[in-house]
């Protein structure tokens, strides 16, 4: 076996020569004039997806503030998830003429900023929820605070109370005379 294997190492190698140089396929296509498309950087089906948002009249509130109105049963989802996370639910509202940032109700420099956020201050329906199990509760707390406060923006949030901070919030009520919710294809340019 091992003359064998030797024969073969010791036999003649043939090296084949190429007679036609190498081309690159780009060679072999007949030239056209270049497109404006080919001439431009575009990023193609997704050019629509990455339009600009009007910088006026465009408000937001929280998370998920880009979306239709939340049904209960969708609130009811969140609130689980701020219960299975071990946090404290609560309520707060404001005048619409405050929802929003704006020139007269923040203070945004200064000794007198609060330094919360945006420096708006929503006040806070009843005590935060403590010991909240079921968002049955959470439900009809903002129910109420819709039969109180039927002109106010209504907001839920979630408060962590190991790191003392807010970890989540979204409206969960906008006054019948407001008008300010579009969707997001109507609020780009």
């Amino acid at each position: 076996m091992a003359a064998a294997c030797a024969s073969l190492l010791s036999a003649p190698v043939a090296v084949v020569a190429s007679a036609a140089p190498a081309r690159s396929l780009k060679a072999l296509a007949p030239a056209r004039a270049a497109t404006f498309a080919q001439k431009t950087v575009s990023n193609g089906i997704k050019t629509r997806q990455m339009m600009v948002w009007q910088p006026t009249n465009n408000r937001y509130f929280e998370t998920l503030s880009f979306l239709p109105p939340l049904t209960d049963d969708q609130i009811a989802k969140q609130v689980d998830y701020m219960i299975n996370n071990g946090w404290v639910p609560c309520l707060e509202f404001s005048e619409a003429n405050m929802a929003y940032v704006a020139s007269d109700n923040c203070i945004r420099y200064g000794n007198v900023a609060s330094g919360y956020q945006d420096n708006r201050y929503w006040t806070m329906f009843k005590l935060p929820m403590f010991g909240c199990t079921d968002p049955g509760q959470v439900l009809t707390e903002i129910a109420n605070a819709e039969k109180c406060f039927p002109d106010a923006y209504i907001r839920l949030v979630a408060f962590d109370n190991v790191t003392q901070t807010q970890v989540a919030g979204f409206l969960v009520h906008r006054p019948a005379s407001a008008n300010d919710f579009r969707k997001p294809s109507e609020r780009s340019i």
